[in-house]
């Protein structure tokens, strides 16, 4: 069975005294998460003051993004070394905010998994459609084309800290959900894909998360889904309870 990952996206929420403060409360509402992993992606600022919150709790630190060179005159990016210095374990790759909001193409996207990956960060790359894609019946093209060009050059080895985020982009921050049932017929044709192009055992042991306003209400049915390996949250992720709530159904 794959170990579930809920990771939490605060994306451009909390100041780093507000974050700070949230992860001394999800330290101490999550203090047996029993069999599953659990990471916090607070704003770029608040990274070192969480981590120093979090040091020695079950909860792991996530960045939102990175970029993909080492080092240079990039102003306003952070490499996957700051990260990693920082104290962050894993890394947010391809967010739909990222690619639609900033222009992040899929070949730009495959070299910031590749940087991560090759920094020792556990990357969690993001695909999904936007709501004309699906209506055109473009789901599954679209996602393919991401998963091609995103993890070209990658080996079935490189798969081992590589999850893959469902994000349906109709479903980010609307209240809309897919169903269960519309989460696991993309999550298992995901895994089909990997299994063709890494092989049946790289594919079997890649956690499949879905994203897309994730709540306390519809997490236990979407975890009950065969390829549904955990979850990608949102706004959710925001209030301690509720995240509670989400990681103990999980």
């Amino acid at each position: 069975m794959i170990r579930p990952l809920i990771a939490g996206n605060w994306k451009m929420h909390k100041t780093v005294r507000e974050a700070a403060a949230f992860a001394r409360q999800l330290r101490e509402a999550l203090t047996d998460i029993g069999e599953r992993d659990v990471v916090v992606a607070p704003p770029f600022p608040a990274l070192v003051p969480v981590a120093e919150v979090l040091r020695g709790s079950a909860i792991a630190l996530g960045a939102q993004n990175l970029h993909d060179a080492v080092q240079g005159a990039f102003t306003g990016e952070v490499s996957a070394a700051m990260l990693v210095d920082a104290g962050c374990r894993f890394v947010i790759v391809g967010h739909s905010e990222r690619r639609a909001l900033f222009g992040e193409t899929d070949a730009f996207v495959n070299r910031k998994l590749a940087r991560a990956a090759a920094s020792g960060l556990n990357p969690i790359f993001c695909v999904g459609e936007t709501l004309p894609e699906r209506e055109a019946d473009r789901t599954w093209p679209v996602i393919a084309g991401q998963l091609k060009e995103g993890l070209i050059n990658f080996s079935a080895d490189d798969m081992n800290r590589l999850a893959i985020a469902y994000e349906p982009v109709w479903a980010i921050g609307t209240g809309k959900t897919a169903s269960p049932a519309q989460a696991q017929e993309v999550h298992a044709a995901i895994r089909r894909w990997l299994a063709d192009r890494f092989g049946p055992a790289a594919a079997a042991s890649t956690r499949i998360l879905y994203g897309g306003s994730v709540n306390p209400g519809n997490i236990a049915s979407l975890m009950a889904e065969p390829d549904v390996n955990g979850d990608l949250v949102g706004g959710a992720s925001l209030e301690c309870e509720s995240f509670r709530k989400i990681v103990a159904l999980a």
